[in-house]
């Protein structure tokens, strides 16, 4: 699978009734967990005083990432992504073969 940086910030609309954003806020948290098991959901962080995410997700492609994993999230109509596709770094020194 390829890897890909996700920089995401919520914008709920506003009259959004407490009790939707609630709603939402738990099916995403119930998603994420089937994405993290599923392996697509990898890591994610959250800058310090911030209210957005870094994440870094897994799929087939960028299509995939798009239209079958992201959308499926509740909370997607109201974020605002940048989707950064990833590769590999000679140098990375998570590969065995790296250099140092």
């Amino acid at each position: 699978m390829k890897e890909f940086l996700i920089e995401v910030t919520t914008n709920i609309p506003e009259g959004t009734a407490e009790a939707e954003v609630e709603r939402r806020r738990a099916a995403e948290a119930a998603r994420a967990v089937e994405l993290i098991a599923s392996g697509h959901l990898v890591r994610i962080w959250r800058p310090v005083g911030e209210m957005r995410s870094i994440a870094l997700w897994r799929a087939d492609d960028e299509a995939e990432l798009r239209d079958k994993i992201l959308s499926t999230l509740p909370l997607w109509p109201w974020i605002m992504s940048v989707v950064t596709p990833l590769e590999s770094h000679p140098s990375d020194p998570g590969k065995a073969d790296a250099v140092g």
